[in-house]
């Protein structure tokens, strides 16, 4: 089996402004990559728009249908926050990166392929349930976790998040319920200022802060000693990544250096945990990643090990 690519050209069309990080060109960077030849064999598919049902599964259904409700007209902007920004194609971007997680979950739970990978932006990780923030709309990879439990039964989850920037988000979301499992790595002392170890949620909860300047030895050790062993522990039945590459020495916005061999390294033990507890069964979404180079090759070393881990 192999693994899906789901995008969107409706991805390429949220644009929070001239200058700012999160830019159409992230996507376009990651994709140019993924048309290499060596992705042949990947199998690729159009991301829907999420529901407001799936997306009510995390976020209230007033605060779901007030950002769908902002439409601003070509050219003109809604700041949301300091960080993030609705343009009039932001709306429904940010349903098509919701949705391509909960598609990505029906091919994989199906059993059409073992993996997948969302291609999407804006990000997800760091919208709380009633709250945008960092350039975050909807919690991409929780909306994907949640649908996996509702419309397939799946009884427990794993969110696991190597993006440099703690999800908060992601953890408000799920920090009571002990169904879903929270692990992240990220940089601390950084944006959004969460994420300390001893933020443990229903005991569902496991943060590895590193500080500035840690490498990919101090990055895999965090996640050997600590991450993994409770991922293998909890046994889920499915594998939700949130797989942002702004750990990566070059990128502008954090100071960790980490490099594509870690990526991909870590990418590896998650497979192996989910061969090992869910019949290989990973949908890994994009989320931050803000040096256009590093970003691609990030994303391909990810990628590598989903389609031959």
């Amino acid at each position: 089996m192999s693994v899906l690519l789901l995008t969107h050209r409706a991805c390429l069309l949220h644009d929070p402004g001239e200058f700012h990080p999160e830019c159409p060109d992230r996507l376009r960077a990651v994709l140019g990559a993924l048309d290499r030849e060596e992705f042949g064999d990947l199998l690729r598919d159009e991301a829907p728009e999420a529901t407001v049902e799936q997306l009510a599964r995390v976020h209230p259904r007033h605060y779901v249908e007030a950002i769908c409700g902002i439409r601003p007209p070509a050219g003109e902007s809604v700041p949301l926050d300091g960080d993030t920004v609705m343009s009039a194609g932001s709306a429904e971007a940010a349903l098509r990166a919701a949705g391509a997680g909960v598609a990505a979950v029906d091919a994989v739970l199906a059993g059409g392929v073992r993996r997948a990978f969302c291609a999407v932006r804006p990000p997800g990780h760091h919208a709380e349930p009633g709250r945008p923030m960092g350039f975050c709309l909807f919690a991409n990879a929780v909306v994907a976790a949640r649908h996996a439990q509702a419309a397939h039964g799946v009884a427990r989850v794993a969110v696991v998040d190597f993006d440099v920037h703690h999800g908060n988000g992601s953890q408000a979301c799920v920090e009571g319920d002990a169904s879903i499992l929270y692990a992240s790595s990220h940089q601390w002392p950084l944006y959004p200022g969460t994420g300390d170890r001893q933020e443990r949620g229903v005991g569902n909860v496991f943060n590895a802060p590193l500080p500035p300047g840690a490498d990919g030895t101090a990055f895999r050790a965090a996640w050997a000693e600590a991450l993994l062993p409770a991922i293998e522990a909890f046994a889920p039945g499915l594998v939700v990544i949130s797989a942002g590459f702004d750990g990566h020495a070059r990128d502008p916005l954090a100071q960790l250096r980490l490099r594509e061999a870690d990526f991909a390294w870590l990418t590896a033990e998650l497979c192996a945990i989910a061969e090992r507890h869910c019949g290989g069964h990973v949908v890994s979404l994009l989320e931050g990643g803000y040096d256009l180079e590093a970003l691609a090759s990030s994303t391909a070393a990810h990628v590598r090990v989903l389609l031959r881990a």
